[in-house]
């Protein structure tokens, strides 16, 4: 028998498959799209000629007694049209998959990825590399091949949380997953999808506003646009739930404090916590308070913290010797705890850079993250700077005020969705592409599906009872 090359999860991976129920699938959706359409047999040439500098992405995902691994495989990925619902299931326990998928959509390449194998920096390396490959071949351009990203394969495979970890008690991940809870914050709910299908919602604005506006109330994006968000989120808010604090987290790159190339997990989370009562109407309250958590939890010591706090939870013979079986019931328990003290994660993926020589065939990239709740991201390419936001509610009540708000700044807000929620009023302050248009119709589609399915449910429930 052949020897199989394993790897060890990184230690952000390692909560992820026991955690990845319900709409809570772990996967993320990053996209580029282009301002042509999609060839999709130059797109699978590159995507074949790319993962070869990728190797940990052929892996599959196995159960041992005491920990999750990757191993090679010799599977192939064939790209295909997009024709499932976004960030639905990769991973199926005891299915041997490839833990990605590369599918198109008219001018549109996607990149979707279970969270076990990178995070979205470096699912975005991936990214950039197959658009690079992919216009380089379809257009000749011997000039294009990207150099932004020149590490080895070794530098891609490493584990960061490994490299620089540092001893510490006893405590480890689970005790990160009790540490980001603050007790009951406020809940964000809607109509739930029956089916729990992810809802997208996608807002593209001008990046060049956002950051003037962060100038203007001497401030970064990062913090302006948290509490930007905190001001949608307290606009939606029944006056009986002000009392419940809002709670934001933000994932947080480590890669800017720790020096790495690695594209597997390298990231720390931190909590934006606000009372509704430190609200006194003016985004200058929140930006405040916002700013002093940004400062105090982004300190070099509380970052290292951070780190070492997710590296840990291997490093104990008490943790190691206890069965997967027994990691999955507690892992999943102290998660479901965690999410209680969550109001919304917001992921700032910041400024994505490409070749000169390409600019010309991109339009934008976005990034999309599947949550029990919500979720949103946010990457900017030239101008664009695109708001993701991923749920299985039906209803963006959150997102809708957000944006009105924006539009209230005189910001101009493009709105994307595969949803149905998005329209009437709300057009009349957007402006929708004909991508949102399209994967408006093809959410219709599904929607009257369901309500055709519901109809016959009423309608056989009516007849048992009359009979």
């Amino acid at each position: 028998m052949a020897y199989k090359k394993w790897y060890k999860l990184d230690n952000a991976a390692k909560i992820i498959p026991s955690s990845a129920k319900g709409a809570d699938t772990r996967v993320f959706r990053i996209c580029c799209e282009l301002k042509e359409t999609v060839d999709p047999d130059i797109l699978q040439q590159a995507h074949d000629e790319v993962t070869e500098d990728f190797p940990l992405f052929r892996c599959v995902l196995k159960k041992g007694f005491f920990w999750y691994y990757l191993e090679d495989s010799d599977l192939r990925l064939l790209v295909t049209e997009d024709h499932l619902s976004a960030c639905c299931p990769i991973y199926y326990p005891g299915r041997t998959n490839l833990l990605y998928r590369v599918n198109y959509f008219e001018n549109r390449i996607n990149l979707e990825m279970f969270h076990v194998l990178a995070d979205g920096t470096g699912g975005f390396i991936f990214l950039k590399r197959l658009v690079a490959r992919y216009l380089e071949i379809k257009h000749g351009i011997s000039s294009a091949r990207y150099e932004g990203e020149t590490s080895s394969v070794s530098e891609k495979e490493g584990d960061a949380f490994d490299k620089y970890y540092k001893r510490q008690k006893l405590g480890g991940q689970l005790k990160q997953l009790r540490h980001l809870s603050v007790g009951k914050a406020y809940q964000i709910t809607g109509d739930i999808d029956e089916n729990l299908l992810p809802h997208l919602l996608e807002a593209t604005v001008p990046a060049s506003k956002i950051v003037a506006l962060a100038k203007e109330n001497g401030t970064t994006v990062g913090v302006y646009t948290t509490s930007l968000y905190i001001q949608a989120v307290i606009d939606s808010m029944r006056r009986r739930d002000r009392q419940k604090p809002i709670v934001v987290q933000v994932p947080v790159n480590l890669r800017q404090f720790f020096e790495s190339d690695t594209t597997r997990n390298f990231f720390g989370v931190i909590s934006i916590v606000f009372r509704a009562e430190q609200y006194d109407g003016s985004i200058a309250s929140i930006v405040k308070v916002v700013k002093e958590e940004y400062d105090e939890q982004l300190k070099e010591e509380s970052v290292e913290r951070i780190m070492n706090t997710y590296a840990s939870f291997e490093d104990h013979i008490a943790i190691k010797m206890v069965p997967i079986w027994v990691k999955d019931i507690v892992i999943d328990f102290f998660n479901r705890q965690a999410k209680k003290g969550v109001t919304t994660t917001l992921s700032n993926l910041g400024r994505i850079s490409m070749p000169e020589s390409l600019a010309g065939y991109i339009d934008r990239f976005s990034a999309f993250m599947a949550a029990p709740s919500q979720q949103v991201c946010i990457s900017s390419y030239g101008d664009r700077m695109v708001f993701g936001e991923v749920s299985p509610y039906a209803t963006h009540d959150v997102m809708m005020h957000f944006c009105r708000r924006l539009v209230t700044l005189g910001v101009d807000v493009e709105l994307s969705s595969n949803d149905h929620n998005a329209q009437g009023e709300d057009r009349r302050h957007a402006r929708a592409g004909e991508k949102g248009e399209t994967e408006k119709s093809r959410a219709e589609s599904r929607q009257a599906r369901r309500n055709a399915k519901k109809a016959a449910k009423n309608k056989r429930k009516k007849e048992r009872k009359h009979s």
